[in-house]
């Protein structure tokens, strides 16, 4: 049978050296792992973003804490009209001691109620905002009254103001020499907009006495609206 050659690896001399042609493999290098560096600003950020969360969660819990139901206006109501219960609904703020509100457990009590003024949708309901009387009250008669711009005054008029509705002569007679006639008015409700021709209609309240005379003159366009009284 054939005989295999065998090898035999030199063994190394006395003095540690590998023999003559042989070579020493050199042993990897072991790189240390990187020192993590601190970053204080980082820890300072993260620290105050901390503190941040918990101020803002401690405000909405105690925001939430403080908050009460009241009486709110679903859809708009105009001056003098009966309040429904489809006319209210109800909605949750921070009390504010400037804001008079209904409470919402009173809402069963502001039915039936009038509007002593207009009042909008999405708006909150104050407790002057309604009243028992009737719109005109005894003795006094509502009246529309339709003006142009030139018939009123620059300044916007509102609900309570006292006004003078003035006879005006026609546009080729001179001015009259003695003081027109005149009734005192209180305004009650500012139509929205001018119609086609610029004409609004202002609703105001007279004297019983003095409403079919003043409907008459209103009829000939021949008024001015005068604003008398600068308190608001």
């Amino acid at each position: 049978m054939p005989t295999r050659a065998s090898t035999a690896t030199a063994p190394p001399t006395n003095n540690g050296t590998p023999p003559p042609g042989k070579t020493v493999p050199e042993l990897p290098t072991i790189t240390p792992a990187p020192r993590l560096r601190r970053r204080p600003k980082l820890i300072a950020l993260a620290v105050a973003l901390i503190a941040l969360g918990g101020a803002l969660s401690a405000y909405i819990w105690t925001a939430n804490s403080d908050a009460v139901s009241v009486v709110a206006i679903s859809r708009s109501v105009q001056r003098g009209q009966a309040i429904t219960d489809a006319d209210l609904s109800t909605a949750t703020i921070t009390p504010d001691p400037a804001l008079h509100t209904v409470p919402s457990s009173q809402r069963s009590t502001i039915l039936g109620k009038r509007a002593s003024t207009d009042l909008a949708a999405g708006s909150i309901l104050t407790p002057t905002a309604t009243t028992t009387d009737l719109i005109p009250p005894a003795g006094r008669s509502l009246v529309g009254v339709a003006v142009t711009a030139a018939q009123l005054p620059a300044s916007p008029l509102v609900a309570g103001d006292t006004v003078r509705i003035i006879d005006t002569p026609r546009k080729q007679d001179d001015p009259p020499t003695g003081t027109p006639n005149s009734v005192a008015a209180t305004v009650v409700r500012i139509g929205a907009t001018p119609d086609a021709n610029g004409v609004s209609l202002v609703d105001v309240t007279v004297p019983t006495t003095d409403a079919a005379a003043l409907a008459a003159h209103i009829a000939t366009a021949r008024i001015a609206i005068v604003l008398d009284s600068g308190e608001r």
